[in-house]
């Protein structure tokens, strides 16, 4: 590998899934506040993320919907009043 192409804050950061509880650790420039203990017994910076390889629809071969950010509601309402206001013309 080349010598000096990792930016300065390039460390190993644990991945945290959210969804299936499964950590991953790896190397990442990305902020983090929180640390936690690996396997390894050192303590690294972590990164919660929603969706990872052990929660993915293609990696689990598992159907599932993932509406974090309340998406789905969001259209029903717009759906619904968008309805609401042909009936009223």
């Amino acid at each position: 590998m080349k010598a000096d192409i990792h930016p300065e804050n390039y460390r190993p950061v644990i991945f945290h899934d959210n969804s299936s509880g499964s950590r991953i650790l790896a190397g990442s420039t990305i902020a983090s506040n929180e640390t936690d203990t690996w396997t390894d017994g050192n303590e690294y910076p972590v990164a919660r993320v929603d969706v990872s390889s052990a929660s993915h629809p293609f990696y689990t071969g598992q159907e599932k919907v993932m509406d974090t950010a309340g998406r789905v509601e969001r259209f029903k309402n717009r759906a619904a009043a968008a309805t609401t206001r042909r009936k009223k013309a």
